[in-house]
Parts: structure tokens; C-alpha cells; sequence
């Protein structure tokens, strides 16, 4: 085993010390007490703390190593003997540790030393060393980071955004004035500094040259903004290739659709991929939100050639969406569905969308106080374009408002802030009853806008606007003659649907149909419609097991929206009612192919009602209405065939009318389904939508201007081969970059020094002439100001088209019949029923009749015991109960 030689370790000690003593000699006095740290291991270890004084001199010095891990530290650095092993070496120092110890345990109360007060101004000169030697400006870091986020302003509140930023400007200044205090304060630790802190001073209070930042980034106020005029909606904010929720709205997205939210800057945050717009949109609404749809309005390339290229994209809100006005390109079910897409994933029971709106007439004090108040209802299906109103003296149970809540089954109710106690009470029933996604919406709106001074002027300027001829003048007068709480009703749904773009559907009160009007159909009360079960079983509140279950078989969902109303508004004339059993007899009785045929063409249809809506409403994609209109140009090619069977084999009344005019009706869509180009309509390029631009001027001088800069690059390319010296030189595009010229990495030295090298590969280089880069500039702010141009053009086109949405609805409502009409036809032919005969006695007999739901329900598992009813006004009233 070999053995270190040995060193003169302390050597190197004590040329150290003098070092020590001449820094320390710089702010005390030297005295004969200090001993210098090179002197002996032995008198190392006899040196101890004299008195108690010397107790604050341990407190407040730096810590250091206790005397004898001092003392071992020193026996390390001592060189090794040659003839000493390293174990005996080891003993020897802990021997020497024990000795040590046991002279401080014999000697509790050490011997007071002189030397106590000048260690103790020694401290104070070191302590002043120690503050005066730091650098101040480190000092001022000590801020505590819960101060520093004191400055933040809570991000849910919305004030004005200019007193914001002054309100951030004056929290920035705030923490800077305090950082120059606190500077001030460490400045005066050590009292031999006193010039240097008095410069340290001026410099502090001398103002700042640093910009004062907001605390909130430029897109975060724009958010702060837009929410401030949506306190109560969702908010989808477009960026790029997404739509991020902020704040609140991103906890909200993240708990409901099952996102992943986290903290970015000064808000919470999730997002959605823009493809999913329209899934994640619907999901939120049927969970009961209101939700917008914000869109930038802006392009990159207009943008850079505008005054405020530096300032962050426009955005505006182009949607608002709830549960009865979910209406637009962004969460049509129509389109935009791939294969990954479920269509049960997006698509709810929406057979009724009504949003309905209810008034109280308090004037009578009265009736008031005995809980009898007049009511004013007006109910609207915006996405049919239906509209029913109604006003009634209802009792304390409110039963007259339950029936024609359940008769409408709204999705969602519009409601004054203060309602009688009984109202109240049945509301809450209402949207208590489901627990799901189906519950109904509660939107509250400020009493001011339902009493009658505000709801009539409301009103007039409404319908004022459009009153060019006689026709609207009476229109008017229609509507003013309504009572009071309807149109109490009437103007809160206008100025509600203003905020949706939707009040147009309100605009046509001819079409406005009154439930209790006229006796038309039987009013079915609430309690009957729920004990009957009519729509809903009484278990879990679902359609099977009911009445209109039984009935439904229809094959569009415009047919089942109209045997839903047949059901819950039964006929009171005898000839409509006979009609439309002749109707029902000659499908199940007749042997002719004409039913047959127009069954099958009534077999996998959109919703047309819904998508014409849509397009009245100017809220479609290309795709929805080259979807819709072809449809559309189908049935009247393929009704417009069947008319002279029509004609020969179909006795109806009801069906005649309804087969025949349903291709005169359709015949103006063939003019729009001409114009447009399938292709472009299917991939939503409205820029190449339309065939023929002698319509569209605006499209042909726009598209006339890009051609020309176009041509001019082409023939720009002769100058850049002359150059290139190669005569077979081509414009290359590579990631939608156009006009870029690829020269081989071997060649690049002959490349003019003004072009611009845009890409380059192991191979080529690619590059742009200064020609190419003005020009293509020019190009995309042209493509760009080509698609503003028509879409604008577009809502044109549509607004064209709405002039003959009443036409076309009245032939979807002729399908709607026919659908309704193969459907009770194929329960009769089920059930061995016989057709009823009708008279104006008060008198019903029964023979063998069956109740049409357990007779489904029972199926073929168990016989069913029919039964007989014999029910006279003025005669006998029995009833034979068998089984």
C-alpha cells in the first residue's frame, strides 16, 4: 500500500490570514485578543466562548461550523505521516475530540474576558459591511409574489375596459412607488454610507422610462369586451384553426363537454377544433346555456395593407344560440357529418322548439287576491316559422296555462322577473319534471318591456317598417286589437328575437294562428292530456307506452311534427273530420301503385320546414341549400310525373288537393337550382357558387381584376428565364406558396441579389423576383376581397329566394298531410279496426272495442278481452267490462 508524502498544509494556512486580517482591519480596530486563524491545533481547541455575552455574537453572524467540526475539518487537511496508518491517525483525533469536550463540560460558566465589547462593535462595523456591500438593486426583488398579483384585477369584472387599463396603469405605478420605499428603507442600514444612499435616492425618484404594461394581453380584452355585452352566454371565440372559451366559460366547456381547461396568462382556457363547432355548440345548448359563436372578420391579407395591421384581429359575434333558436350553418345536422360522425350524437327529439312567452294582467285587484288573473300567451317555433298566441282568464291552479304548456310542450320560456306565486309554482313543476338534457329553458327579462306604454311602442315600429301598401296597415290593425298581455307577450319575443336575428319570422301576422280560436279543435286540458297519457307515459315521462306511439308512423319529421298537433288538437267539424277519414279508408282499401309510390318518395327526406326556415332567416350553408333545393326539385319532377294517376285512381278530397298542388307550388326552384354550381355548393366555395356572373356583377369585376394580375405573372415568367437561361423554366407551388422559381443549390450564384429566397431543400432553392412578391401580394388581397364579395352576395341570393318561402311551406305542409295520412293507415291496418261513423246525436257506442295501447303493449304474449260501451246523452249509459 503505498502513502501520500507529506504536505505543508499549514503553510498554506497562514499565508491566508493576513489576507483575512487586512479586509477585517478596513472597519475595526485590531487587537490583541484576535488570534490569527493559522495558529495551532491546540490552542484551537482551548479557546471557548468566555461569557454569556458572546451569545448574540453566534445569533447573527453567518452560520458556521461549530469548534470542533472546526477542528476536524482542520485534521483533515493535515498531510498523513508515512510511518501513522490512517485508522490510528483517525483515533488519535477523536481522542482528541473527547478531551475537548470534557474541558468545556468541567467549565460551565467560562472566565469573562475584556475583549466582549469589542467583538460586540466589531458585529455592528461587520453588520454595516455586510448591508452596505449588497447591491440595492437585488434588494428590491424581495417583493413578495403575493403583492405582485395583488395588482391583478379580477377577471370576472367586467367594467369599462378604459378604466381598466387606467386601473392597471395606476397598480403598476403603485408597486413601483412601494419597490422605491423599500429601497429607501434598506438604504439606511449602514450609517458610514450616507452619500452613496442619498444618490441611490435621486436616481430612485427620478421617473421611470419603461413602458407600463396591461396586465391583460391585447386578445384577452377583446374577449373582456365582447363579454361585457354577453354577460349571460358561453362564449366561442374564433383563433385560427380553433375556438377557445376563456375564464369562466373555459370551466364551464371543460366540466360539460369533458375538455381538458387550463390557466393561460390572466384567464382559465379550453379549446375545440373548428370542425367540431357545431357537435360541442349543440351539446352546451341542450345542457340549457346560451351560447355565441364569435368569428374574426378580418384576413391576414387585408389586414397587412389596413391602418390597424399591428393591432390584433377584428372579431365580432355572428351567432347566439339556445335551445329554441338553434338555427344556423354552425350547428346544422344536415351537413358538415363525416363517417366519424354520429348523427344520434348531435341530434335530440327537437319534433317542438317553441319558445313561448307569458304576460299577467294585474289591473284587477279582485280577481288578483284570489289568485284569478288574465293571461296573455304567444308562443313562436323559430325553426318552422310558426307562431300561436292566446289569452285567458285561468284560476288559482293555473290549469288553462298547464294545458297549453303541455299542448306546446316549449322548449324554452320567456319570462317577466316578477310572476304571481301560482304561476311560479307551476313553472317550477314544468322544468322540473325532466332531469335531463330535455328540461325546459328559463330566460327572465326585465318587467319594463312587458308593461303595455313600452310593449306597444315596441310593437308599432315592429310592423310600422313594413307597411307599403293597404295590406300592412291591416295588419297592424290586427295586432293592435289583440288584448293587452298578448301583446305584452308579443313585443318581448320581438325584442328577444332581435338579439338572434330571428324576429323575421314575426313579421307575417296573417299567419299567426290562435289555440282557442274559432273552435277549430278541441282544447284537451292538462290534466287530461297527462292522465290519458296522450304524448307521455306517467312512469319515466318518455313516448313509448303513450297514445301518439301508437300513432306514429310517419316518415319525416315534418309528418311527425303535424300528427303530433292532429293528436293533441282533435277536430270539432264533422265534414273536416269525415274528410279526413275518406282520406284514411281509400289508402287502406285501394289497390292502386299511386300510394305506394308516393310513400316511397316521402322515405328518407331532410327536414325541409326546418331547412326552409333556415334559409328564410338567411342563417344557411351553401350545402344546406343545395341540399334543400334539390330535394325540393325532386318532389316536383316525381309529384309532377304522378299527376295523371293522381287524377284517375285517388277519390280523396284532402289527398287530391294535397297531390296535385304540390308541384306548382315547388315550380320555383328549378330557376335557383340552375344557377348554382353543385360542386362548389357541396364544398362551401361561395367564390365559385354561381354559374352564371351576368347576375352578379360585383363577382365578374372582382374576378375580371384577378385574371388580369394573374396574367401579368405569367408573363413575368419570359423575363425570369431569360434571366435563369433556361427556357423551360416553370412557376413551381409548394404548400399553397404559388410563383415560387426552383433553381438547383449549384446554380444559386447566378440569382439576382433583390430576389427573395422563400423555401430551399438539400436539392433547390426556391425564391420569389421583387415583381412576384408585389404582384402576389396584390393577388391575395384580391382572392380575399373576392370571398367578402360574395358573401354578400350570397345573403342577396337568399333574400331573393325568401319570397317564395310561404309558397314552399305550403307544399311541405301538403307532404306533411299525406305522411299523416299512410300513418293512421297503417294502424288501421294492424289492429283489425273499422272506420267510426260520426253523427250529430250525443251518443257513443262501442262494440269489442280495445284500448289501442295494451293492445300493442301486450303484443302477442297475452289475449286481449275487448270490450263494449254504450253511452247515451238521453238514454241508457252502460259499459260491459269482460275478462
Amino acid at each position: 500500500m503505498s502513502r501520500r508524502k507529506p504536505t505543508s498544509g499549514g503553510a498554506a494556512a497562514a499565508s491566508s490570514a493576513p489576507a483575512r486580517q487586512a479586509v477585517l482591519s478596513r472597519f475595526f480596530q485590531s487587537t490583541g485578543s484576535l488570534k490569527s486563524t493559522s495558529a495551532p491545533t491546540g490552542a484551537a481547541e482551548t479557546v471557548t466562548p468566555d461569557s454569556d455575552s458572546a451569545a448574540p455574537l453566534a445569533a447573527t453572524l453567518p452560520p458556521q461550523l461549530p469548534s470542533h467540526a472546526a477542528d476536524i475539518d482542520r485534521s483533515k487537511k493535515r498531510p498523513l505521516e508515512n510511518d501513522e496508518p490512517v485508522k490510528k491517525k483517525a483515533k488519535k483525533a477523536q481522542e482528541k475530540e473527547g478531551r475537548s469536550d470534557s474541558v468545556m463540560s468541567e467549565n460551565p460558566e467560562p472566565k469573562k474576558h475584556q475583549r466582549t465589547r469589542t467583538v460586540l462593535k466589531s458585529l455592528e462595523k461587520l453588520k454595516e459591511f455586510c448591508c452596505d456591500s449588497a447591491p440595492l438593486q437585488n434588494r428590491v426583488r424581495t417583493e413578495p409574489l403575493r403583492e405582485r398579483f395583488a395588482v391583478l384585477p379580477k377577471c370576472t369584472d367586467f367594467d369599462d375596459i378604459d378604466l381598466l387599463r387606467a386601473k392597471n396603469a395606476v397598480s403598476s405605478e403603485d408597486s413601483k412607488s412601494q419597490t422605491s420605499q423599500k429601497d429607501k428603507a434598506l438604504g439606511h442600514c449602514g450609517s458610514s454610507q450616507r452619500s452613496s444612499e442619498n444618490s441611490q435616492k435621486t436616481s430612485d425618484s427620478k421617473p421611470s422610462n419603461k413602458r407600463t404594461k396591461s396586465v391583460y394581453t391585447p386578445l384577452e380584452l377583446q374577449y373582456l369586451e365582447m363579454k361585457q355585452q354577453q354577460k349571460d352566454a358561453i362564449l366561442c371565440v374564433e383563433c385560427g384553426y380553433k375556438y377557445r372559451f376563456f375564464g369562466e366559460d373555459a370551466e364551464i366547456a371543460a366540466r360539460e363537454l369533458n375538455i381538458y381547461c387550463h390557466l393561460d396568462h390572466n384567464f382559465m382556457t379550453a379549446s375545440i377544433p373548428t370542425h367540431r363547432l357545431f357537435v360541442h355548440v349543440r351539446r352546451l345548448v341542450a345542457k340549457g346555456y346560451k351560447v355565441g359563436v364569435v368569428k374574426q372578420t378580418e384576413t391576414a391579407a387585408l389586414k397587412a395593407i389596413g391602418d390597424n395591421k399591428s393591432s390584433v384581429f377584428s372579431r365580432k359575434l355572428t351567432a347566439l344560440y339556445t335551445k329554441s333558436t338553434l338555427i344556423g350553418e354552425d350547428v346544422n345536422p344536415l351537413v358538415k357529418l363525416d363517417d366519424a360522425v354520429n348523427v344520434d350524437e348531435i341530434m335530440t327529439d327537437t319534433s317542438t322548439s317553441y319558445l313561448l312567452c307569458l304576460c299577467e294582467n294585474k289591473e284587477n285587484v279582485k280577481d288578483r287576491k284570489k289568485g284569478n288573473i288574465f293571461i296573455g300567451i304567444v308562443g313562436v317555433q323559430p325553426a318552422t316559422g310558426e307562431v300561436v298566441f292566446d289569452s285567458f282568464q285561468d284560476s288559482a291552479s293555473r290549469s288553462e296555462l298547464e294545458t297549453r304548456i303541455l299542448c306546446l310542450q316549449p322548449v324554452e320560456l320567456l319570462l317577466p322577473s316578477d310572476l304571481s306565486e301560482p304561476t311560479e309554482m307551476l313553472i317550477h313543476r314544468a322544468t322540473a319534471v325532466s332531469v335531463r338534457d330535455d328540461r325546459i329553458r328559463v330566460e327572465r327579462m326585465d318587467n319594463m318591456y312587458f308593461e303595455y306604454s313600452h310593449a306597444f311602442q315596441e310593437v308599432t315600429e315592429f310592423y310600422a317598417k313594413d307597411i307599403v301598401d293597404n295590406k300592412g296597415s291591416q295588419s297592424l290593425s290586427g295586432i293592435i286589437k289583440l288584448e293587452k298581455p298578448v301583446i305584452c307577450s308579443l313585443a318581448a319575443i320581438i325584442r328577444y328575437l332581435k338579439e338572434f336575428n330571428l324576429e323575421k319570422v314575426l313579421s307575417k301576422p296573417k299567419n299567426f294562428k290562435q289555440l282557442s280560436g274559432e273552435m277549430e279543435f278541441m282544447t284537451i286540458n292538462g290534466t287530461t292530456l297527462r292522465n290519458l297519457e296522450i304524448l307521455q307515459n306517467q312512469t319515466d315521462m318518455k313516448t313509448k307506452g303513450s297514445l301518439f306511439w301508437v300513432l306514429d308512423h310517419t316518415k319525416t319529421s315534418f309528418g311527425r311534427r303535424k300528427l303530433k298537433k292532429w293528436v293533441t288538437q282533435p277536430l270539432l267539424k264533422l265534414r273536416e273530420i269525415n274528410a279526413r277519414l275518406d282520406a284514411v279508408s281509400e289508402v287502406v282499401h285501394s289497390e292502386s301503385s299511386v300510394f305506394g309510390q308516393i310513400e316511397s318518395h316521402l322515405r328518407k327526406l331532410p327536414d325541409i320546414e326546418r331547412g326552409l326556415c333556415s334559409i328564410y332567416h338567411k342563417k344557411c350553408s351553401t350545402q344546406e341549400f343545395f341540399l334543400i333545393v334539390k330535394t325540393l326539385y325532386h318532389l316536383k319532377s316525381e309529384f309532377q310525373a304522378l299527376i295523371p294517376a293522381v287524377n284517375s285512381h285517388v277519390q280523396s278530397n284532402l289527398l287530391q288537393t294535397c297531390l296535385l298542388e304540390i308541384p306548382e307550388l315547388l315550380s320555383p326552384v328549378e330557376h335557383y337550382l340552375k344557377i348554382l354550381n353543385e360542386q362548389a355548393a357541396k364544398n362551401g366555395d361561395k367564390t365559385e357558387l354561381f354559374k352564371d356572373l351576368s347576375d352578379f356583377p360585383v363577382i365578374k369585376k372582382r374576378k375580371d381584376e384577378i385574371q388580369e394580375v394573374t396574367n401579368k405573372i405569367q408573363t413575368h415568367l419570359q423575363e425570369i428565364r431569360k434571366i435563369l437561361k433556361n427556357p423551360s423554366a416553370q412557376y413551381v407551388t409548394v404548400s399553397g406558396q404559388e410563383f415560387m422559381i426552383e433553381v438547383k443549390n449549384s446554380a444559386v450564384s447566378c440569382i439576382p441579389t433583390d430576389w427573395v429566397k422563400v423555401g430551399s431543400t438539400k436539392a433547390v432553392s426556391r425564391f420569389h423576383s421583387p415583381f412576384i412578391v408585389e404582384n402576389y401580394r396584390h393577388l391575395n388581397q384580391l382572392r380575399e376581397q373576392l370571398v367578402l364579395d360574395c358573401s354578400a352576395e350570397w345573403l342577396d341570393f337568399l333574400e331573393n329566394f325568401s319570397e317564395h318561402y310561404h309558397s314552399l311551406c305550403k307544399a311541405v305542409h301538403h307532404l306533411a298531410t299525406a305522411d299523416c295520412i299512410f300513418s293512421l293507415a297503417k294502424v288501421a291496418k294492424q289492429g283489425d279496426y273499422c272506420r267510426p261513423t260520426l253523427q250529430e246525436e250525443r251518443k257513443i257506442v262501442i262494440k269489442n272495442g280495445r284500448h289501442p295501447v295494451i293492445d300493442v303493449l301486450l303484443g302477442e304474449q297475452d289475449q286481449y278481452v275487448p270490450n263494449s260501451t254504450d253511452l247515451s246523452g238521453d238514454a241508457q249509459r252502460s259499459m260491459v267490462v269482460n275478462g
